[in-house]
């Protein structure tokens, strides 16, 4: 895993917080697939993800109408019904606007 190299701001990072339940058969295999996937989505600049009890996926779009693109591509939304039946206990998405970065990659 690495640090997303994003673009000079403005851009959107929708951040995916998660707590996952014992029922986790197709879990990493979807979640692997989603990456694939998001990465061919237009307006996808990145993600960050870590796990340790509770997850944080945080992934860097170019504008909202991307974002809202990538939630409702059908693979997407199966896969969010599923974490939402089996999956996750509990989750929240967040959705900010990125007005300025900095760091050393």
């Amino acid at each position: 895993m690495e640090i997303a190299n994003t673009p000079q701001p403005p851009y959107y990072a929708v951040i995916f917080t998660s707590i996952t339940s014992e029922q986790l058969e197709g879990y990493e295999e979807t979640a692997t697939r989603m990456v694939e996937l998001a990465k061919q989505q237009d307006g996808f600049l990145g993600f960050e993800s870590a796990r340790d009890g509770i997850g944080i996926t945080v992934s860097y779009w170019k504008d909202l109408n991307s974002i809202k693109n990538w939630k409702f591509n059908l693979e997407h939304s199966l896969a969010r019904q599923q974490g939402n039946k089996k999956w996750y206990t509990a989750f929240k998405t967040r959705i900010a606007l990125v007005e300025k970065d900095y760091g050393k990659l």
